[in-house]
């Protein structure tokens, strides 16, 4: 709650004020406990202990604060709250409800101390049983169903620390009704009561029983990264890209798009004007999946650039501490993390102020494993209560001047198992998304295959290749065309690169802001590829048999494939293309 000067209790005092860097003398705490510093009450976080001194990275400004001004310690390590209320709302990066504050400050600007609860303490859920009196559970277990928003039902779970591994107790009461969320509404036969809001350290992963290989596939609706480079649903992907390349409308794009059942945004020291937009927009999309409001499935986190950098280091274990809590109740979750660059940013600036050792670039020498530990977060997961979930992880790296070499991208790639490249050549050719197809990998690939030759087509894979090929041997081409020009090429080959400006310019590049291409499902995408496909071998056949080259490029229906992503009754609009194309080409000779 609010800390002031009359509510801070005098457990240690100030002995220096380095920018979000505190140092306290006699302060009995431990490690990642909560603090609150000064008369002002500002909150803050145990970094670092020695002797009688005590480090404090604190989440606020501290201008204006002076040795010798109390802190106080909570006992308790940086934790958020969980229950009804977290979806549809919009955070800071320690869990502290914006519009909440706006209301309690009476204008968007923010003074400082000033705290809410994550979630209303007030406000009273319809709660529904679905366990009775008598019954075993077990940690994690559900007890009850509460409708949190039109699209997604929250289920009251059984804390995980309630109950230790493998012990069941009995329900000895239980009942229906509105309750608040601080209001118990199962008890235990041990004692344990269980109430709608459960507290979790957001340093320490929710637990589980294992971590399985994912095989599902995270369906963005992106032609080039369903088809080309998928993501699994558990899955780790980095969008690392210059500045103008399209990060932040790619990471737009999954949110409003991928087949999660839950978004968390985390939009971390990027830019105001960028989250404005995601706050201002959100709230008014509608979830093409369900036709209810996008934000009924959302939170946000927003933690932008001129807001304190300490608290930036911590917005993304708050997001993923959320997301863990909806995959134990066995949805898939997608966290958006824009961008971790600003995020180990904040980490070397707190490192420098501690006087650490620097590693590469001033970065601490712990970057790699606090990226590791962020990303071994994700995964598709059973829960310790029986369910299944997941939770993927896309996290935007923003490297300074879009070299691919710095210490962020570098130690981001070891750890994902998908790379989407950002290329600032094609942003600047309008090429969007401009994901380069020559860098970027997926090495989930495999594993999918078989949900997509199941549900989409049996040679997906092959399909696929084909199309990986085609643009490998363009690749290769290209240097040959800059240096001695197209119309020296054989004339395949001239035909070869006809084909490959197909599948840039129809396949590759996706119109965000067309209502019909925004979104391409994957049974669109591959009869897209089969289309290019059939115009390439009547092309070669065509070919073959004498036709010239300039006839071949000239004819009127392959022009049409650039069409496809526009249509809405694409399948009629398909059968009818590859039968003109066939038509037309096969007339040549």
């Amino acid at each position: 709650m609010s800390q002031t000067a009359q509510s801070v209790r005098e457990d240690g005092v100030i002995a220096s004020v380095s920018g979000p860097v505190v140092v306290a003398r006699d302060l009995d705490a431990r490690m990642n406990d909560v603090v609150y510093v000064g008369d002002e009450g500002l909150m803050g976080e145990v970094i670092e202990i020695e002797g009688d001194t005590t480090t404090i990275q604190v989440y606020e400004e501290t201008s204006g604060i002076a040795p010798g001004e109390p802190v106080e310690n909570t006992g308790e390590p940086l934790s958020v709250d969980l229950g009804p209320g977290l979806l549809d709302t919009i955070y800071d990066g320690v869990q502290r409800p914006l519009d909440v504050l706006e209301d309690k400050m009476g204008s968007p600007y923010l003074d400082r101390g000033v705290d809410a609860p994550g979630i209303e303490l007030d406000t009273e859920w319809e709660f529904e049983p679905t366990v009775e009196e008598g019954d075993e559970v077990g940690r994690g277990d559900e007890v009850g169903i509460v409708e949190e928003t039109v699209t997604i039902d929250h289920k009251v779970m059984v804390p995980p620390d309630a109950l230790d591994e493998g012990e069941t107790a009995e329900i000895v009461s239980v009942e229906s009704g509105s309750f608040t969320v601080e209001e118990t509404v199962a008890e235990l036969d041990n004692g344990v009561e269980i109430q709608m809001r459960q507290e979790w350290p957001v340093r320490e992963a929710r637990p589980t029983v294992e971590k399985k290989t994912p095989r599902t596939p995270l369906v963005s609706g992106q032609r080039i990264l369903d088809g080309l480079f998928p993501i699994a649903k558990g899955g780790t992907a980095a969008i690392p890209g210059p500045f103008g390349s399209g990060k932040t409308v790619t990471q737009h794009q999954l949110a409003k798009y991928a087949d999660a059942d839950i978004i968390i945004y985390v939009g971390c020291g990027e830019r105001g004007n960028e989250m404005t937009e995601v706050i201002d927009d959100f709230p008014e999309l509608e979830d093409p999946s369900t036709g209810n409001p996008l934000m009924a499935r959302t939170s946000l986190i927003a933690n932008t650039s001129n807001m304190p950098v300490a608290a930036r280091e911590s917005c993304v274990y708050t997001g993923i501490t959320i997301a863990e809590f909806y995959r134990d109740m066995g949805y898939d979750v997608a966290l958006m993390a824009d961008s971790t660059s600003r995020w180990a940013e904040a980490m070397r600036e707190i490192s420098s102020r501690l006087e650490e050792m620097p590693g590469e670039e001033g970065y601490p020498a712990y970057l790699a494993a606090r990226l590791s530990q962020f990303y071994e977060r994700a995964g598709y997961f059973e829960n310790v209560n029986g369910t299944e979930g997941s939770v993927s992880a896309i996290g935007a790296v923003s490297p300074p001047g879009g070299d691919f070499s710095e210490p962020v991208t570098q130690n981001t790639l070891r750890i994902v198992k998908t790379f989407w490249a950002l290329d600032a050549d094609l942003a600047e050719r309008r090429h969007f998304p401009s994901i380069n197809w020559n860098e970027s990998y997926s090495l989930y690939k495999d594993q999918l295959d078989p949900w997509f030759e199941s549900e989409v087509s049996d040679d997906w894979a092959e399909k696929r290749q084909w199309a990986v090929d085609i643009l490998d041997e363009e690749a290769e081409l290209q240097e040959i065309v800059q240096l001695v020009g197209k119309d020296a090429l054989p004339e395949d080959q001239q035909l070869t690169l006809e084909v490959a400006r197909y599948l840039r310019e129809a396949y590759l590049q996706q119109n965000a802001f067309h209502p019909v291409d925004t979104y391409c499902p994957p049974e669109k995408t591959y009869l897209m590829l089969t289309t290019i496909e059939t115009f390439h071998d009547e092309a070669f056949d065509a070919l073959e048999a004498g036709v010239p080259i300039e006839e071949i490029v000239d004819t009127d229906s392959a022009p049409q494939i650039n069409r496809i992503g526009v249509q809405e009754d694409y399948v009629e609009y398909v059968d009818e293309l590859k039968s003109e194309i066939t038509e037309e080409l096969r007339s040549l000779y």
